[in-house]
């Protein structure tokens, strides 16, 4: 959490992977990603970590299940193992009646939760939420809330999260408070 231009969105770049330090490290499995190529940072990207996107960053000509599927394309799956695990996926996330439909003919929530089950694609150990749940109602917000808390809880997946939203923090379980670039304040919630 933080104001505008606190570094909030860097960080996560960082943390995810698509930016890299200038100085100082981050390590992933012992490794410094400052380190590792851009080929590397890929890898990296695409079988330890899930985005998810305020904006959800669907493709709008594809289907729900097309767009669950795009991320594990580049893993080398066959084509009946990815139409399986996007269904099943889907499934997760309560939209198996909507497994083909385009974006435009799904509500916000949907597209949210399309969007949450395409970052669980290739089963990333981490998922970066940024601002999750900026473009939905309450109710659809917190329903939005419960699936990732069940993914860190029941699953072990680690949820780092953007938000400005109190309500969507007390969620959390750690807040960490960013200022010009730097941790101000952090604090577990139990």
């Amino acid at each position: 959490m933080g104001p505008s231009g606190s570094g909030k969105s860097t960080a996560v770049n960082m943390i995810g992977c698509l930016d890299v330090p200038t100085r100082g490290k981050i390590t992933l499995e012992h490794h410094d990603i400052s380190k590792l190529s851009e080929s590397e940072l890929a890898q990296v990207r695409g079988r330890k970590i899930g985005f998810i996107f305020q904006q959800f960053n669907l493709i709008p000509t594809l289907t729900a299940l097309e767009n669950v599927m795009l991320p594990i394309v580049f893993q080398s799956v066959s084509r009946e193992k990815r139409i399986r695990k996007a269904a099943e996926l889907l499934k997760i996330v309560g939209l198996s009646g909507r497994m083909n439909h385009k974006p435009a003919e799904m509500s916000g929530g949907e597209q949210q939760r399309v969007a949450i089950a395409r970052s669980l694609a290739n089963n990333p150990d981490v998922i970066l939420a940024d601002e999750p749940t900026g473009n939905l109602d309450s109710s659809t917000g917190e329903t939005v809330m419960g699936f990732l808390q069940n993914l860190n809880r029941k699953e072990g997946k680690t949820i780092i999260m953007v938000t400005h939203d109190n309500n969507v923090a007390k969620h959390a379980d750690r807040i960490e408070f960013l200022k010009d670039g730097k941790v101000i304040e952090n604090f577990e919630i139990h």
